[in-house]
C-alpha cells in the first residue's frame, strides 16, 4: 500500500516548526501545477512572488495576468473551501490541508459580451481565428486581432498591459458616474480654450467692444413662439467687451428676450451658449475672447454667431456603465518584494562579461540556391538610431536544398553586459553573398573579404530588445520571424535599428532566425537596476562647481546650436558640452535635447549621471519636450521626463501634436510606457482627443508591426468610455457605406452616369439609415442629421473622390461638405497640413497673421480618408477657364487672377481687403512650400477664395521630392511666385511697388521665425519616420529641412540665403508658367 504523503496527515502542521521549509503544491488557473519550497513563516505575498517567478519557467505562463489579479484559495481544517484576502498572513497561521494552494482569478461580474464584440469590431477584426502566431520580441502577435485573439496570444506582457489599462479605464469610468451635468458636457464637448496670440491681443486692443450675434434654438423656440414674427425676433446682436464671460452674456440675452417677447421666469442655469453649426459650447469661467471660435471669427473679421440652447436640447449622453467589470486586486508589498528580488536576482551592472549571442539557424530563405553563393548574418546593438559598438557578423555559410542554413556561431560584441542600457535593441540582418551582381539591390555594400565580383545583398531583418518588459536580461532560445528587406529602404546601413521589435506575423513564409541568448549567472535572473538604485550609487562628488569660463561657454553654445539628430559633434566637443551640464540646467534648460546627444549611452557612468540630472532638470515647454520623443531618444527615463513636461499642456496643443505623439508610440520598446498611459488618460477626459486618438490608431490597423499594440490601446480607450462606442460604430458604418459607393461609381466611366448611380445608391433606405444622425469623422463637432444625396457628386480626379453633403443638425448651421477619398494615401497631406497649422501658430505668436488655411484632413483606413471642402474657392486653372482664356498661353496672362477678384469684390474697399488677404496668404504659402519642399505645384492644386485668400492643396510630394521627366526635374524654382501673383500683390502695377516690398518683408520675417524653431520641425518629422511614408523613410529625408532652414548658418547668413532663393523664384517664374501651360493642355477640365 502506498503511504500517505506527510502533508496530508491530520497532524502534519503540528510537527512543523519555524526552522522547517514546507513543500507547497500550487495549482495555477492555466492548469499548471507548480511545486514550491517555502519557509514556515512565509507570508502569502512572499509565496505569490516566488510562485510567479517559478511559473515563468513553466509552459503557458503567457496565459496568466498580473499576479495582483489572483487570490489564494485553500481547504481549511473543516474541509471547507476558503478564500484568502489578506496576503500579509503567514502560511503557518492558515495551515492549508495537504499544503495545497489553489490560485483563482478574482473579478466582479463578467462584462457584457456585446461590449467585447463592439470593441472587437472597432479594433478592426479581420480573422475568424488566428492563422499564425509570432513573437512580439518575446510577445506573440497576430496580423489582425479581436479581443478573443488577445487572450489567445499567451503573452504575459499583453496580459499585464491589458490588466493595468482595464483597471485605469474602469477607475475613470467610475469617477465619470459621479460627474455633474456640466462636467459631462465638458468631457463630451470640450470647449476650445486658447491663449491669445500677439496678433489677437493687438486686434482686441484696437477694439473696445466686439459684436456677437445670438439666436435662440429654432426647434425649441418653435413651440414657444406665437407667430413667425416672434420667432424672427429671437435673434439679437450684442456689442460687448471681449472680457465678458458666458454667464454674463446669457444674462444680457435673456433680459433682452424678456423685453422683446415678454417672456418670464427664464433662468440662466437652464440655458447654454453654443457655437452656430457646431456642437461646441461656451461654458465655464473664461472670458469670451479666450474661446478659439471667437478668436477665429475676429481673425477673419466676421461676427461670431452663438445659439442660446435650452439644456434639455443639449445632446449629452448619460453615463451608463452596466457592464463595468471592476477588477479587484490584491495589494503588493513593495518593500518585501524588493528584498526578496535581491536574493534571487543580480544586477546587470555587476556582469562584466562581453555580450554574446549565438546564431543557430536561418530557414525559409527567399533566394535561389543556384545563384546565391553563401548566406551570412550581421548583428548590432543600438540605442535609438545610434550604434553602441561595432556590428558583428557570422562567417558566410552555404544553404541546403531546403533553403536552410545552419550557422551555430557565437557573436561576441565589444561591449560588456554592464554597459548595455535598459532600452538597447539587438538588430539582425540576413544577407546573401551573390556572385551575380546584376539585378540585386545596387545600394548594398561590398564585402571586403570576398573578391570584387561578390555583393552582400540583404534579404531580411529583425530586431528584438535586449531586456524584456520587466527589465530582465533575455536569455535562452529565441525565434525571430524576419521582415523582407525592402528595395526602397532609404538607408546606407544594412541593419535597421529604427524598425520594429515585433516579429513578422506571416510566419509561414517569412525567413526564420533562431538564436540563443547566453545566461551569464547560473540560477539567477539578471535585472537592470532600478532608477533609485542607480541614482543612489552615483558618485556624490560635487559637480555644482564647474569652471565656467566665458570663452568656453560661448564656444560650447555655438557647438550646441549645430547639434541635432543629423549632425553629431566630435568626442572632445561633446565632453566639453557635457561638462557644463549644470550651467545649462541653471541658465538654458531648453538645450536639454541637444545636450543628450553628447551622452555615450554605452557607458553606465554617464547613464547614471543623466538619470540623476533629469531629477533636477526644470520642466521644458511643449515644443522642446516633443523633441525628446523622437527615435533618437530611446532611454525610458528621458521619455518619461518628456511626458511629464506634457502633463500641463492644453487640450488644443495636445490635439495639434497628437499625430506625432501617436507615431512616437512606435519608438517605444514595450507596451506599457508613460507615453501610452498619458495619451489614454487625456483621451478619457476629453472625448475630442479620444476621437482623433482612435482614428489615428485605427487607420494603421492593417500594418502588421503595430496591429497588436494599437489594437490594445483602442481596447483600453473603449473600456473607459463606453458611451463613445456607439458614436464610433456609427462612423465606421458610414465609412463602409461610402467605400461601397466609391467602388460602385468607379465602374461608371461617364461622369453623369456615375453621379446618378451614386445618388441612387445613397438614397436606398438601408443606406440612408446608416448615413443619418452621425458625427463627422473629420470633425466630431459637426453633427449631421441626414445625407443630402441630391447634392452629392463624383469628382474628376483619377481616384474618383466623392463630393458628399450632409445636413447640419443645427437649423442655423450651414451644410457639412466633405470630400471622401478611396485609393489615395492622405497621411502625407495630413502631415503637411498639420505643419502648416503649426507654422501659422508660431507666426501668430510673433505678431504675424499670414491668413493661412490649413483645412481639415484625416486618414481613416489604408488609403481611405476625408478632406474638408473649402467653399467659395476656385483653382487657378478654373479661374483661367472662367475668364475664358483657358488656352496654352493662359498661364502667361498676368491679369486674370486680379480680374477674377474684382468680379467678386466690387467695391474699392473690398478689393483692397482681398488683395491684402492674397498678399499675406501668398507670403505664408511661399515660405511654407519652400521650407517643407512641397513639390508638384501647378494650376490645379493652388486655389484662391473669393475673399482673396490663397492656399495650396494636394501634398503628394514633400521634402524636395520633385517630379522628374526624362531625368530632368519639372520644377526648378524654390517656390511658386508667378508674375500673375506679383501682379495681384502690386494691385496691377507693372513695376515693383511698395506693396511688393512689404510682401517680401512678410516672407523674410516668416522664414526667420520658422528657422528659430527649426529643431522642432526636424523632430516632428523625425517622429514620423516610422509612418511608412515613401518620402519620409530615413534620416536622409530630414536633411532637406536642415538645408532649407540653413541650420548651420548665422541669422544674417540665413537671411541672405533666403533672399537669394526669393530672387531665384522671382526671376525664374517664367519656368513655372511653362510648367503650368503644359499642365493646362493636359488637364483641360473643370471639377
Amino acid at each position: 500500500m502506498v503511504p500517505i504523503p506527510a502533508e496530508y496527515l491530520p497532524d502534519y502542521w503540528d510537527h512543523c516548526s519555524a526552522e522547517c521549509n514546507i513543500d507547497v503544491t500550487c495549482l495555477l488557473p492555466n492548469g499548471i501545477l507548480v511545486p514550491l519550497n517555502v519557509g514556515y513563516n512565509a507570508t502569502f505575498a512572499e509565496i505569490k512572488e516566488d510562485l510567479w517567478e517559478q511559473a515563468a519557467k513553466f509552459p503557458l505562463f503567457g496565459k496568466l495576468y498580473d499576479m495582483s489579479v489572483y487570490i489564494f484559495t485553500y481547504i481549511n481544517s473543516m474541509a471547507e473551501r476558503e478564500k484568502l484576502n489578506d496576503e500579509s498572513r503567514r502560511l503557518c497561521d492558515i495551515r492549508p490541508t495537504g499544503a495545497v494552494l489553489i490560485i483563482t482569478e478574482c473579478r466582479g461580474e463578467k462584462a457584457d459580451d456585446s461590449i467585447n464584440i463592439s470593441i472587437g469590431h472597432l479594433i478592426g477584426k479581420r480573422m475568424n481565428k488566428i492563422d499564425s502566431l509570432v513573437s512580439f520580441g518575446t510577445i506573440k502577435s497576430a496580423y489582425f486581432v479581436g479581443l478573443q485573439e488577445f487572450d489567445a496570444l499567451n503573452s504575459s506582457e499583453i496580459n499585464d498591459f491589458r490588466f493595468k489599462m482595464r483597471r485605469m479605464g474602469d477607475e475613470v469610468a467610475q469617477s465619470r458616474l459621479k460627474q455633474t451635468w456640466v462636467e459631462q458636457l465638458n468631457y463630451q464637448f470640450p470647449p476650445r480654450i486658447s491663449r491669445c496670440s500677439f496678433v489677437m491681443n493687438e486686434t482686441l486692443s484696437e477694439k473696445r467692444n466686439i459684436n456677437i450675434a445670438v439666436k435662440f434654438d429654432h426647434q425649441y423656440d418653435y413651440y414657444e413662439a406665437r407667430n413667425e414674427k416672434e420667432l424672427m425676433q429671437s435673434s439679437y446682436t450684442f456689442n460687448v467687451p471681449p472680457t465678458i464671460k458666458p454667464k454674463k452674456l446669457l444674462e444680457l440675452i435673456l433680459a433682452k428676450r424678456a423685453i422683446t417677447l415678454k417672456t418670464r421666469n427664464e433662468r440662466i442655469n437652464e440655458y447654454v451658449l453654443k457655437v452656430c453649426g457646431q456642437d461646441e459650447f461656451l461654458i465655464g469661467d473664461n472670458q469670451i475672447f479666450e474661446y478659439q471660435y471667437v478668436q477665429d471669427c475676429i481673425s477673419k473679421d466676421i461676427t461670431p454667431t452663438l445659439i442660446t440652447l435650452h439644456i434639455e436640447r443639449v445632446p449629452v449622453l448619460s453615463n451608463e456603465y452596466e457592464s463595468l467589470d471592476i477588477i479587484r486586486y490584491t495589494p503588493t508589498y513593495n518593500s518585501t518584494n524588493t528584498l526578496r528580488k535581491k536574493k534571487n536576482s543580480a544586477s546587470s551592472w555587476n556582469v562584466n562579461d562581453n555580450f554574446v549571442v549565438k546564431i543557430c539557424t536561418v530557414s525559409k530563405l527567399n533566394c535561389d540556391p543556384k545563384k546565391t553563393f553563401e548566406i551570412g548574418v550581421q548583428a548590432g546593438i543600438f540605442h535609438g538610431g545610434k550604434s553602441l559598438c561595432q556590428p558583428k557578423r557570422t562567417i558566410d555559410c552555404s544553404i541546403d536544398d531546403k533553403y536552410e542554413c545552419k550557422i551555430n556561431a557565437d557573436l561576441v560584441f565589444d561591449i560588456q553586459v554592464c554597459n548595455i542600457p535598459r532600452n538597447a535593441k539587438l538588430c539582425f540582418v540576413v544577407y546573401e553573398v551573390n556572385k551575380y551582381a546584376k539585378g540585386t539591390k545596387t545600394k548594398k555594400t561590398k564585402d571586403s573579404s570576398k573578391e570584387n565580383n561578390f555583393l552582400n545583398n540583404p534579404l531580411a531583418w529583425a530586431n528584438t530588445s535586449v531586456y524584456d518588459f520587466k527589465g530582465q536580461l533575455k536569455s535562452g532560445a529565441m525565434t525571430l520571424y524576419m521582415w523582407a528587406y525592402s528595395e526602397d529602404m532609404n538607408s546606407d546601413e544594412v541593419l535597421h535599428p529604427l524598425g520594429t521589435v515585433v516579429s513578422n506575423p506571416n510566419t509561414e513564409y517569412s525567413t526564420t532566425l533562431t538564436l540563443f541568448m547566453k545566461s551569464y549567472l547560473k540560477d539567477q535572473t539578471i535585472l537592470y537596476p532600478s532608477v533609485e538604485t542607480i541614482i543612489k550609487n552615483v558618485d556624490s562628488k560635487d559637480n555644482e562647481h564647474e569652471t565656467e569660463k566665458i570663452e568656453e561657454i560661448t564656444t560650447c553654445k555655438k557647438l550646441l546650436n549645430e547639434i541635432d539628430n543629423l549632425y553629431e559633434a566630435h568626442d572632445q566637443e561633446r565632453k566639453k558640452i557635457w561638462a557644463l551640464k549644470n550651467h545649462w540646467r541653471k541658465t538654458e534648460p531648453e538645450v536639454l535635447p541637444k545636450l543628450l546627444y553628447c551622452i555615450d549611452w554605452d557607458k553606465r557612468e554617464e547613464v547614471s549621471e543623466v538619470l540623476t540630472m533629469l531629477k533636477m532638470w526644470p520642466k521644458l515647454p511643449v515644443e522642446k519636450a516633443l523633441e525628446l520623443l523622437d527615435y533618437a531618444y530611446a532611454d525610458q527615463e528621458v521619455r518619461k521626463f518628456a511626458v511629464e513636461c506634457l502633463y500641463d499642456v492644453s487640450d488644443e496643443d495636445l490635439l495639434l501634436y497628437l499625430l506625432q505623439l501617436v507615431q512616437a508610440i512606435k519608438h517605444e520598446l514595450y507596451l506599457d510606457c508613460d507615453l501610452v498611459n498619458f495619451l489614454i488618460k487625456r483621451a478619457l477626459y476629453n472625448q475630442q482627443i479620444g476621437h482623433y486618438l482612435f482614428w489615428h490608431l485605427r487607420s494603421e490597423m492593417q500594418v502588421p508591426a503595430v496591429s497588436v499594440r494599437f489594437g490594445l490601446i483602442i481596447e483600453a480607450y473603449c473600456r473607459g468610455t463606453q458611451e463613445h462606442i456607439a458614436i464610433l460604430q456609427k462612423q465606421l458604418e458610414c465609412l463602409d457605406r461610402l467605400k461601397k459607393s466609391s467602388d460602385l461609381v468607379r465602374l461608371r466611366k461617364d461622369k453623369e452616369k456615375a453621379k446618378a448611380a451614386l445618388q441612387l445608391f445613397l438614397q436606398e433606405s438601408s443606406g440612408e439609415i446608416i448615413l443619418n444622425h452621425l458625427r463627422s469623422p473629420l470633425n466630431p463637432m459637426y453633427r449631421c442629421t441626414r445625407i443630402k444625396s441630391e447634392k452629392c457628386k463624383v469628382m474628376d480626379s483619377k481616384m474618383r473622390p466623392l463630393w458628399i453633403v450632409f445636413e447640419n443638425s443645427d437649423v442655423y448651421g450651414e451644410d457639412v461638405y466633405i470630400i471622401f477619398k478611396n485609393g489615395d494615401d492622405l497621411r502625407q497631406d495630413m502631415l503637411t497640413l498639420q505643419m502648416i497649422k503649426i507654422m501659422d501658430r508660431l507666426w501668430k505668436r510673433e505678431g504675424l497673421d499670414l491668413r493661412m488655411n490649413p483645412y481639415g484632413c484625416i486618414s481613416l483606413e489604408h488609403r481611405i480618408g476625408m478632406i474638408e471642402v473649402v467653399l467659395n474657392a476656385e483653382t487657378i486653372a478654373n479661374i483661367q477657364k472662367e475668364k475664358g482664356v483657358f488656352t496654352a498661353t493662359a498661364a502667361f496672362r498676368k491679369g486674370l487672377i486680379l480680374a477674377w477678384l474684382k468680379d467678386h469684390n466690387t467695391s474699392e474697399a473690398a478689393l483692397n481687403k482681398a488683395v491684402n488677404e492674397f498678399t499675406l496668404s501668398c507670403a505664408g504659402y511661399c515660405v511654407a512650400s519652400y521650407v517643407l519642399g512641397i513639390a508638384d505645384r501647378h494650376s490645379d492644386n493652388i486655389m484662391v477664395k473669393k475673399n482673396g485668400q490663397l492656399f495650396h492643396i494636394d501634398f503628394g510630394h514633400i521634402l524636395g521630392h520633385f517630379k522628374e521627366k526624362f531625368g530632368f526635374k519639372r520644377e526648378r524654382v524654390p517656390f511658386v511666385l508667378t508674375h500673375d501673383f506679383v501682379y495681384v500683390i502690386n494691385k496691377g502695377q507693372n513695376s515693383k511697388a511698395l506693396e511688393f516690398k512689404i510682401f517680401q518683408d512678410y516672407c523674410e520675417k516668416a522664414f526667420m521665425i520658422l528657422r528659430k524653431h527649426g529643431n522642432l520641425f526636424i523632430s516632428l518629422f523625425a517622429m514620423m519616420i516610422s509612418t511608412g511614408l515613401p518620402e519620409l523613410s530615413s534620416e536622409k529625408d530630414l536633411n532637406y529641412l536642415r538645408e532649407t532652414l540653413v541650420m548651420n548658418k548665422s541669422d544674417e547668413e540665413a537671411l541672405l540665403h533666403f533672399r537669394s532663393k526669393f530672387d531665384e523664384a522671382l526671376s525664374n517664374s517664367w519656368k513655372t508658367s511653362v510648367n503650368w501651360t503644359t499642365h493646362n493642355i493636359a488637364k483641360n477640365n473643370k471639377t
